[in-house]
């Protein structure tokens, strides 16, 4: 179990108030989510401020001083993922802390993979050389985003949405082949900085999108500096609503999505989820 944020828009966005200053702020769901359990194993923030990730990650708690709170009031990007960890698969280290990351990819987990011991294996083995000598830690996170990275690599004509969805019904399968009573948790964020895909699958999920300038109720600005005649757009997902203000929807279960070019949501189903 974990939280995961992420912020895709078309102008430099504030995330300050999602992440700390919100009625459920990542920052507070790290000390309790709407189901009492901590996620103190520790936190990354990631975004693009000139184009090119920047990431930050401790492996303390967020709601433990002043830090995460920091590393949020810096991000003002078009495209920021940030994370809150309970460990299951690997120790509490930087190696293992969300989001991760390669070149310009961002990616973040949010579930586990039972047996996971079996299934790397099959991840390994389907792995591009490349991705499979870049694994630094131990987690079935970062195990599961250098898979697809490589078969993204291998099939780029597929499109990052479908190489997703593929790639996440191969291992909700392998899964259910090795433990049909123990499914899987794939909840996931991945992003280049120009696109933003994920899922949800069997964690909790929301998404909120916005098609005009919002006055946030919580700090009473806007987030962004708008000087021009272009609308204002963004999509927020979250593993839970952070504002109690909003209308956040809940993503179905069983589905992969990708943000539109108007900075919604088109979903499609993962294999067997029709």
């Amino acid at each position: 179990m974990c939280r995961l944020y992420a912020m895709h828009a078309n102008e430099p966005t504030r995330v300050e108030c999602g992440l700390v200053k919100a009625q459920n702020a990542l920052m507070a769901q790290s000390q309790g989510d709407m189901e009492g359990m901590m996620h103190g194993h520790g936190w990354g923030v990631a975004d693009y401020p000139d184009g090119v990730p920047v990431i930050e990650k401790q492996v303390w708690a967020a709601y433990h001083g002043e830090h995460f709170a920091k590393a949020a009031a810096r991000v003002y990007a078009r495209t920021a993922v940030a994370h809150v960890r309970k460990a299951t698969v690997g120790t509490t280290s930087v190696k293992n802390t969300h989001p991760f990351h390669h070149g310009r990819w961002i990616f973040a987990h949010n579930g586990t993979l039972p047996n996971f011991e079996q299934l790397r294996f099959r991840l390994l083995d389907q792995m591009d050389p490349l991705h499979r000598s870049e694994i630094q830690g131990q987690t079935d996170s970062e195990h599961v985003f250098r898979y697809l990275l490589s078969l993204f690599l291998q099939h780029p004509e597929k499109g990052l949405l479908e190489t997703v969805r593929l790639g996440l019904s191969q291992i909700i399968s392998w899964c259910a082949e090795i433990d049909p009573a123990r499914p899987a948790g794939l909840n996931i964020v991945l992003t280049d900085g120009q696109n933003l895909v994920g899922s949800r699958f069997n964690r909790t999920l929301f998404h909120l999108s916005r098609s005009s300038l919002h006055t946030c109720t919580i700090c009473g600005e806007t987030h962004v500096k708008h000087k021009h005649d272009t609308p204002y757009m963004a999509v927020e997902v979250a593993s839970e609503p952070v504002t109690f203000d909003e209308d956040w929807e809940e993503v179905p279960n069983g589905v992969v999505f990708q943000a539109t070019q108007d900075f919604r949501l088109e979903m499609r189903p993962l294999a067997g989820q029709q």
